[in-house]
């Protein structure tokens, strides 16, 4: 039963409409491009950033998107528990593509792609509160990272995350 009320939730996650947050900046264009493109970010990652395990999964852009999802596993008094997570694509928005972040499973918001290169993306929503920039790379060893940055109380932040693929 918990299985399928999990399988409900991410559904219902996915086929949230598309207009939900801004789109980023008016009269701002995205570089075109397709899924296809991102076929770099498809798979099981895996990271640690000290006693927190962190997994990241992205699909394979079949159908024009990626989709993925983000969870954080946190050890204390010795029991792992899922300290948060989220649910993510990259769907096709007319002849580019945006990214959908929903953390904690709250209402999306969407950043549409603003430079592309063989293994990089930016997508940006400078009218977010934060982050206002994602960023995702694949570096020379096959590490899969991202960043997001942007203001908060008028300062430039930014927080980084690293990926190794999970072999199985």
């Amino acid at each position: 039963m918990t299985r399928l009320v999990l399988a409900v939730a991410i559904v219902a996650a996915l086929a949230a409409p598309n207009g939900s947050q801004a789109q980023g900046a008016p009269g701002t264009s995205s570089p075109a491009a397709d899924a296809s493109r991102l076929s770099w970010m498809a798979g099981h990652w895996t990271g640690a950033a000290g006693a927190l395990q962190m997994e990241e999964v992205w699909t394979d852009a079949d159908g024009g998107a990626l989709v993925g999802l983000h969870k954080d596993v946190a050890t204390k008094n010795g029991a792992p528990r899922m300290v948060s997570f989220e649910f993510l694509r990259v769907e096709t928005e007319g002849a580019s593509l945006v990214y959908v972040a929903q953390p904690g499973g709250r209402p999306p918001t969407r950043f549409p792609l603003a430079e592309i290169a063989a293994r990089r993306a930016v997508f940006a929503n400078p009218s977010h509160d934060f982050p206002q920039r994602i960023i995702y790379w694949l570096d020379e060893a096959g590490a899969l990272h991202a960043r997001v940055e942007g203001a908060q109380n008028g300062k430039p932040v930014g927080e980084e995350w690293s990926w190794t693929r999970r072999r199985d």
